[in-house]
């Protein structure tokens, strides 16, 4: 059995009983409803996606959903989301492999929400990977400014940066760093989410096999990481900016206590801001825990209980910076070369038709020698850390022909004026499968030789190659194949467990 099948599987065995003799049982008195907390507990989740909103809008998102028969709900409090019939794995459909949403659980979509982002800010990550809720920042920015995406792993922010190609985000730089001391040359933010690793007591309902590993003594092992942490981050936010501390344990030791501390720390420069989230129902922060009083302002903090939405166990809280700390100089950006871009960008005009909209759009720079990335117009990479990727990589320039990329296809495929190829339902499937395969008589009078654009409902999947024999070459990476209902593991579906590294795993969570 697959290790996604066996967790699947211990999730649909897990009794209230189980619930009850583990060390989440410390719980019972800070729980609204301890019976219904466990029961919720032994329940798996279902899938919730958001239409990406660059792509799609969700209403005709849903319609499609609707006509496969995956019975899309609306989720209250989260407009662009839908939860979906119970075993949908989204990895496996055409429209994910294509950009048009994202799998992400419903707390994990929340924090996002309370950063009161808007186009113009400066924004960090600090522990980014996989990236789901950077891929939310990116978006209310409008893809466009400044987004930092940090990460401690370069496996991790590889998966990151696989997800923000197939939405399409070209306003963020990502750079591998501890955030604990993510450096003051980086500059100072309007905005900084820190996500900090945790003990994962949320995530049982994704993980049941995480239930006899949790242990009290893990959050003490913890704690001065999310302390230093969330310390580095109001360090590093700007005077006037705010703060987002969340997790995804139930552990006071993890949350009010280390918002105490650092309220403490910090005095009149950093207050609490108190969470309100309409439609969602969530519990205040505590003020007392074993014996131990905890400020009032606490109160302040949200906490989600799994039985309260129907979802995974998280907390929050919005900390904001007073004007008056001491502000710091901008930082100096990163320069990107632009060593001979416009060459290869004369010959997406002569091909495809694209480059007066790339130049409209976005900046293009040469990163590497295998090619070309977009990034906004207005984006600044910091000079320190220094930027393991910025932007999209879009354009293969080190092979014969060039082409773009799976993910510039994605983005810049709306935007072609010719070479494009329709796909019907059968010849969809089998595009992802990287199958080869002849178009009808009718596609191949209208259709040119040589590389273009494969699409579906008018939606890019990528880039194909139509051969003199008339076969039609799939051009679909290999990494990304499977995202056909029955075949394997997808590309990116719904994201791993977030864990620390003392229970073995990456460092991954449904951001």
């Amino acid at each position: 059995m697959s290790e996604p099948s066996e967790r699947r599987s211990r999730a649909l065995t897990l009794t209230p009983a189980d619930i009850h003799a583990s060390s989440l049982s410390r719980y019972r008195d800070i729980v609204d409803d301890w019976d219904a907390f466990a029961e919720a507990l032994c329940r798996p989740l279902d899938p919730l996606i958001w239409a990406n909103p660059s792509r799609i809008g969700v209403e005709a998102l849903r319609e499609l959903l609707d006509e496969q028969g995956l019975d899309p709900r609306p989720v209250p409090g989260l407009p662009e989301a839908l939860r979906l019939a119970p075993g949908v794995r989204p990895g496996q459909h055409w429209w994910y492999c294509a950009g048009l949403a994202h799998a992400q659980e419903l707390v994990s979509q929340l924090p996002v929400r309370l950063m009161d982002l808007r186009p113009g800010q400066r924004v960090l990550d600090l522990c980014a990977a996989p990236g789901g809720k950077t891929a939310q920042i990116a978006f209310a920015l409008d893809n466009r400014g400044t987004l930092i995406a940090n990460d401690l792993s370069t496996a991790r922010l590889k998966a990151l940066q696989g997800n923000l190609d197939r939405l399409g985000v070209v306003n963020v730089s990502t750079t591998c760093s501890d955030g604990a001391n993510w450096p003051a040359a980086g500059g100072q933010f309007d905005r900084i989410l820190a996500d900090v690793p945790c003990s994962s007591e949320g995530t049982l309902r994704r993980n049941a096999a995480l239930l006899g590993r949790l242990d009290p003594d893990n959050s003490a092992r913890l704690a001065p990481r999310q302390h230093a942490l969330l310390r580095q981050a109001l360090r590093r936010c700007r005077p006037g900016g705010r703060v987002l501390y969340s997790t995804c344990t139930f552990a006071p030791e993890e949350n009010e206590l280390i918002v105490a501390e650092i309220l403490a720390e910090f005095g009149d420069l950093v207050r609490l801001v108190p969470v309100h989230l309409p439609e969602i129902r969530s519990a205040p922060g505590i003020t007392q825990w074993q014996g131990r009083r905890l400020p009032q302002v606490l109160e302040g903090c949200v906490r989600l209980w799994p039985h309260q939405n129907d979802s995974g166990g998280f907390f929050m809280a919005l900390l904001e910076k007073d004007a008056s700390a001491p502000a710091e100089p901008p930082p100096e950006p990163e320069a990107l070369s632009s060593e001979d871009v416009e060459t290869w960008i004369e010959g997406l005009e002569a091909r495809y038709g694209l480059g007066q909209y790339i130049r409209a759009h976005y900046r293009v720079h040469r990163r590497a020698r295998r090619g070309l990335h977009l990034v906004a117009a207005d984006h600044e990479p910091p000079r320190a850390p220094r930027a393991e990727a910025s932007g999209l990589f879009f354009h293969r320039t080190n092979v014969r022909p060039p082409k773009p990329t799976t993910g510039g296809a994605l983005l810049l495929g709306q935007a072609a004026s010719g070479y494009r190829i329709e796909l019907d339902a059968e010849q969809r499937d089998r595009y992802l499968r990287r199958e080869s395969f002849e178009p009808s008589p009718e596609q191949r009078a209208s259709t040119p030789l040589g590389q273009l654009f494969a699409c579906h409902r008018g939606q890019v999947l990528g880039m194909a190659v139509l051969h003199r024999s008339g076969v039609l070459e799939s051009l679909f990476p290999s990494r990304w194949s499977g995202c056909t209902a029955g075949g394997g593991e997808a590309y990116s579906s719904p994201s791993p467990l977030k864990e620390p590294d003392f229970l073995n795993h990456q460092h991954m969570t449904a951001k």
